[in-house]
Formats: structure tokens, sequence, C-alpha cells
């Protein structure tokens, strides 16, 4: 006589249970292995627009603007004054995005007029983070950032990378005079013009650029919103607080890599910053001439 064979139960659970340990223990494999390639993608990106940056200063003498800002009578400096286009808008011919710029942007308009609609919500990886999901866009107003009344409605970008203001308060550089430049301590801010001969403390000791996951605060590519105080961090970060402070706010860095945060060195060269740094070591990395060396964060 023949007899069938198959699985018993026992052996079907036994099998299912080796399986399950088994994926258990590939999976942070995998999550591990996803996460090194987006750091490493990263850190690409954030070299890449060092490297524009530095083109940028040969061809200018100067780093630009962290973001841009008249007033509209009278022409002269203006903190929350128009266009408010930030810095990285000013560096895409040279992270070959020249034909973005020229069809989809108009300068000469604020970045929130109707006819930059289009380009201020244009995606452009080359300011994302990969470890940064969600939605390439963000809408102000409702729970999102944005104050006034000409913010809400406005659909930008997402961008994870912004330019370091220094240590400074934001919202006090709003509250500049209008006729004065609203001054930071790091290589960006209100009409900036800062050239790598005034970063006494070293460019390699400088820090240019750092991360901002949209958890944190959303940051946009194309500038910020003329008028809105609380929008200047669309542009720029400061250093009031430590990388990926559970208190920090929508103008300080972090990311979603776990532990820390990426930087761009004046130098060039990218940084990892982790939550353990202290205040006082990220401060001094975040000013270009306050004499306040970081000590041993740069070596390995």
């Amino acid at each position: 006589m023949s007899r069938r064979h198959g699985f018993t139960l026992v052996e079907l659970l036994v099998v299912i249970a080796i399986i399950s340990i088994l994926m258990g223990l590939m999976l942070p494999a995998v999550n591990s292995a996803r996460e090194a390639a987006h750091r490493a993608s990263c850190m690409n990106n954030l070299k890449q627009i060092g490297l524009a940056l530095h083109m940028h200063h040969d061809a200018y003498g100067e780093l630009p603007a962290g973001w841009s800002g008249k007033d509209r009578q009278t022409r002269q400096a203006s903190v929350l004054g128009e266009p408010g286009w930030g810095w990285a808008s000013q560096i895409m011919p040279r992270l070959e995005l020249g034909n973005v710029a020229d069809n989809l942007l108009h300068f000469d308009l604020p970045v929130t007029d109707p006819a930059n609609a289009e380009g201020r919500k244009f995606r452009l990886p080359h300011f994302r983070c990969p470890s940064d999901g969600g939605p390439d866009t963000f809408t102000l107003g409702g729970e999102h950032q944005g104050s006034s009344s000409n913010a809400a409605g406005l659909e930008f970008a997402k961008a994870n990378y912004v330019g370091v203001f220094g240590i400074g308060d934001l919202h006090a550089c709003a509250k500049t005079p209008v006729g004065q430049v609203g001054r930071g301590e790091g290589a960006f801010y209100h009409n900036s013009r800062v050239r790598f001969q005034e970063f006494s403390d070293g460019l390699t000791h400088t820090f240019l650029v750092g991360e901002r996951s949209s958890k944190l605060g959303y940051a946009a590519w194309s500038g910020v919103v003329p008028g809105d105080a609380c929008l200047l961090s669309l542009a720029v970060g400061t250093a009031t607080r430590p990388v990926n402070d559970r208190d920090a706010a929508g103008h300080h860095f972090g990311s979603r890599h776990p532990g820390g945060a990426l930087f761009l060195s004046g130098g060039g060269s990218v940084h990892f910053a982790n939550d353990a740094t202290d205040l006082a070591t990220l401060q001094g990395l975040c000013t270009r001439d306050a004499g306040d060396l970081p000590g041993n964060f740069f070596v390995p």
C-alpha cells in the first residue's frame, strides 16, 4: 500500500518559527545597509553642494547671500524684504541645474510671486536627504510653519540642507531695522557676501551647511517668505540647541540618520556631528571668526 507524505502541524509550526526568527535577524541588517547607503548618498549631496559653493566663490569672490531682502519702497536692506531668494537657488548652475533656473525661476520677482509657483515646488534631489522620506513638497499654514497671512497656502519643494547662520536668534535678526543687514556669525545671513578670507577660524574648522529633517522643521532650496519672521529658517539654521535636541525647533539642525547629522565644512569635507556633541563645540564650528577652534572634533 502507498503512503501519503506531508508535514505535520507541529513540523509546519516549527518551520514558520524558524523563518520568523531568520527574518527578525535579517531585518536589522537590511535596515542598517539601507541607512548606510542613504548616508553615503547624503554625504555625496553635501560634497557636491560644497564644490558648487567653491565654484561660486571662484566666480564672484564671495559666497551667495543666505537670503536676499530689500524694502520694496526704499530699496534699502530689509531682513523681511523681497525677493527672498536663498543661497541654494544661487548655486543651481554649478549643480547642472541651470535649465531649471532659467526656465522656471524669475529672480526679479519675489519667491512667493505666482509666477514662481511652479519653480518653487520643483523637486531637486540634490537638496534632499534619502533618509528623509515623505512627500516632496509641503504647504505652509495650519499645522506647518508660517505665521503671516501671505504665507498660508504656499507650496514649496522640500530641502534638507540649510546654510549655517551662526549662533544667534533668527527672531532677533528679523527685528533688524530697515537699512541695516541682519548679520549672523556663520557663512550665510541676510544679504551676506562672505569671503573665504573672513573665516579666520579656518575653512576646515567651520561648517557652511547642515542637515535638517522635515520632522524637525521644514527647509526650502528656493528661499524665504518675505514678510514672515518665522520663515527665515527655510533657508538657514542656527546652533542655539544641540543636534537633534528634544527641545529643538524648526530653525535648528538635525536629521533622520541615527545618532546625529551631517555637516559640510568650508574645506569641502563632510562630517558627522553626533547627538552627544556638546553645544559649545557645535557653536564653535558654526562661527567663522570667533576664535573658538573645535579642539579634537576633526581627529578620527
